[in-house]
């Protein structure tokens, strides 16, 4: 084989390359929390109130969004590398987060909620999964998936609080929750195209939908569990999306 043959190919390449790599854009995705429509805010005097009636304050609200896929046209799925961000209600530059995203169409979004057994069992890591952000037990307990404190006088724990620290990745009660969304309209993907989508997270889902919680009965949750998995199964549907537009 002659050389020029090899470096034309070799040049060819290159500029295939060159064209895959700028065949990519980015998609930004800003999560809203509430709590039964309304915006939360942490520490606020004014209570809310579960589906018992029950009144409570929130004084921490954090959850892992991971394993990011999207949905294209044809139902295929797109998958997004080593997607892990943590949403801290006390840091709102978490709430906005922006990945990498091939060229095209896509119709939806999904990921789960909480960490992957793989990086469960990997011990602590770095950022997102750093443990000095608070989610982090033991290489046995691994992550904890959510996490809600505040207050409540339907509390009979210590000081009326409300601590729900949502984990466990064995068994039949993991609790890292598979959540599917479809976008109102197609999000186009380009070098030139951001798409920008708002998925609202409802914290009221957590103590109602397939399982009824009452701060009365359960308060607290500090191990992994069946009262644990029954909370992630409420607020695996707390998501919805709520805008979409192009930056």
């Amino acid at each position: 084989m002659k050389p020029y043959f090899l470096l034309t190919m070799l040049f060819l390449l290159c500029i295939a390359c060159k064209k895959d790599k700028q065949e990519q854009g980015n998609i930004q995705v800003t999560f809203k929390n509430v709590v039964n429509g309304v915006p939360l805010s942490l520490g606020i005097a004014a209570p809310y109130t579960n589906a018992n009636g029950e009144v409570f304050t929130v004084s921490a609200f954090k959850y892992y969004i991971t394993n990011i896929s999207l949905v294209r046209l044809d139902n295929t799925v797109q998958r997004i590398g080593d997607t892990y961000f943590l949403i801290d209600e006390s840091v709102p530059a978490s709430k906005v987060i922006t990945f990498p995203v091939p060229k095209g169409e896509y119709r939806g979004i999904s990921f789960k909620i909480g960490v992957d057994s793989a990086r469960n069992v990997s011990g602590a890591q770095t950022g997102a999964l750093d443990p000095v952000n608070g989610m982090f037990w033991s290489w046995n307990s691994g992550y904890i998936m959510a996490k809600m404190e505040g207050n409540s006088p339907s509390s009979a724990a210590p000081g009326q609080a409300l601590t729900y620290h949502i984990g466990g990745f064995k068994g039949n009660y993991n609790a890292v929750q598979d959540v599917q969304l479809i976008s109102p309209i197609s999000l186009s993907v380009a070098a030139e195209r951001k798409p920008s989508l708002t998925i609202t997270a409802d914290l009221y889902n957590w103590f109602t939908g397939v399982n009824l919680v009452k701060f009365s009965d359960n308060a607290t949750i500090h191990v992994p569990g069946e009262l644990a998995w029954k909370i992630s199964v409420n607020y695996r549907s707390m998501f919805k999306i709520t805008d979409v537009s192009d930056l």
